[in-house]
């Protein structure tokens, strides 16, 4: 190299000092263009052509090269003070450094992605962790940067560090609670990309999207993407639905509430009448042997109807819905499934619904849970019942009506009796 600034003796000292320069770039540049051209055309067949980060690895490996003859050339430019050449010999030397640093940071990267590509990475993604090799990498890129710009040894920084060693706790604490944080969630299962999750404190309700060393991304329903710190998903409690995801069913749990009004015991008419329904034939058979039985055993030299025991309209229509929610097609018949009252409210009497969809699909799920309310509310007057409500204006206005009064006070004096 030093026979190519032969040829620029005997000019000006400005003029020799800047056309080595010019020369001393000139050759880094066309280096630099050859050896990316020439490397990366020979790595080509090598290389991952699913993605450019390999590329990018290699591009920043070969940028060492041109900077090493900037560093090493530039003390063969004459009359450049001596301080001009130290500092751009060493910030040569830093860039170096910088260079090599982005180059593992690229590789751990494509480390990353060819993880991705197998089954197991959506149960334990490692990125938090490489991202924490990544910080280390960067750190003693700093430490080794400043030492070549300086002309110092690492170990001198470094022995100065542990001065700062509180703040550098101070500085980093989030980071190392999120990487505390990362090693549980992932050692323990706790968390992975593509479960739903809620956690009202933080505004999320939907799908996690990633899953890195500070932070975990959830997308909520609404399209809108909250960002939770990861040391909170260890510190607060969130709620994690994978469970029922791969239960392959989710739970249907909603009551209505009847009108009081309408509970009563059934006619033989009316019981004869509820026989036109499949489901209650079964049903209707084994009570009335039950009852009959009951009633000749311990009704024996009475007669007063009021001291027998009856078949309520609330009971039949209970024991209607169960065997309903038994023969749905689309109701997970391994998982439980019942009918139950809640106790009484000022708003009626609570008949709830516990059952499990087979499905764990949210627009399905919604779609059969309607489907069932729907046919609930359409057969309760088959029934005599009524869903309570409380009154509207409309109704006020008819009651003022004495034709309505009138009608109404004769319905509730001709309905049989309420069940006491």
């Amino acid at each position: 190299m030093r026979e190519m600034f032969t040829y620029l003796e005997g000019q000006p000292p400005l003029v020799e000092a800047l056309g080595g320069v010019a020369l001393l770039l000139g050759i880094a540049f066309l280096v630099n263009l050859v050896l990316k051209k020439v490397v990366l055309r020979l790595a080509a067949p090598f290389l991952d052509k699913r993605t450019r980060t390999p590329d990018k690895a290699v591009g920043w490996l070969v940028t060492t090269i041109p900077l090493l003859i900037i560093s090493r050339g530039i003390v063969f430019v004459r009359h450049l003070p001596e301080e001009l050449e130290a500092v751009v010999s060493n910030v040569a030397n830093a860039t170096i450094v910088l260079v090599v640093a982005l180059a593992i940071t690229t590789g751990l990267t494509y480390v990353n992605e060819l993880y991705k590509r197998r089954p197991e990475a959506r149960n334990r993604p490692i990125k938090g962790f490489l991202q924490v090799v990544k910080i280390l990498v960067f750190a003693a890129a700093a430490i080794l940067g400043v030492a070549a710009l300086i002309e110092q040894s690492p170990l001198l920084l470094l022995s100065g560090l542990g001065a700062m060693a509180a703040v550098l706790l101070l500085v980093f604490k989030d980071t190392i609670l999120s990487l505390v944080a990362s090693v549980q969630l992932s050692a323990q299962d706790m968390l992975r990309v593509g479960d739903w999750i809620e956690m009202p404190q933080q505004n999320a309700d939907g799908d996690v999207i990633d899953i890195a060393l500070h932070t975990v991304k959830v997308q909520n329903f609404d399209k809108t993407i909250t960002t939770i710190p990861t040391y909170k998903l260890i510190n607060e409690s969130y709620r994690n639905w994978r469970g029922m995801a791969e239960s392959g069913g989710r739970r249907i749990k909603r009551a209505i509430h009847l009108d009081q009004n309408t509970l009563r015991f059934l006619t033989e008419q009316e019981l004869a009448d509820l026989r036109r329904f499949r489901l209650l034939r079964d049903y209707l058979d084994r009570k009335e042997q039950e009852l009959r039985d009951w009633n000749a055993r311990e009704m024996a030299g009475e007669d007063n109807p009021v001291n027998a025991r009856r078949i309520t309209n609330i009971g039949t229509f209970r024991a209607y819905l169960l065997a309903y929610l038994r023969t749905h097609p689309r109701i997970n018949h391994e998982m439980t499934t019942l009918v139950r009252q809640l106790e009484p409210t000022p708003t009626g009497l609570p008949l709830e619904i516990y059952t499990f969809a087979a499905t764990t699909d949210w627009s399905e799920y919604e779609a059969i849970q309607s489907d069932i309310f729907d046919h609930l509310l359409a057969i309760l007057p088959e029934f005599g019942l009524r869903v309570f409500q409380e009154p509207s204006g409309v109704d006020f206005a008819r009651l003022s009506s004495p034709r309505t009064l009138k009608e109404w006070e004769r319905r509730e004096t001709t309905t049989p009796p309420s069940m006491s």
